[in-house]
């Protein structure tokens, strides 16, 4: 079973369920593999949590 991890930010349930729809209709293309058999992960991530250059992400302009 061919997996997805989607590591971001915090999308909406529809945001989501897009998403989720476009990589298993994209990779099942790409790859022949049915799209059932395809698992999507998604990986929320709040910007407090989120580190760059040294600073919070949530803090950056």
């Amino acid at each position: 079973m061919p997996h997805i991890v989607f590591d971001g930010p915090e999308l909406s349930k529809e945001k989501k369920k897009e998403l989720i729809k476009n990589f298993t209709d994209t990779a099942s293309k790409v790859t022949n593999i049915p799209k059932e058999a395809f698992v999507v992960m998604i990986k929320e991530n709040d910007l407090e949590n989120i580190g760059v250059g040294g600073e919070l992400l949530s803090e950056k302009k």
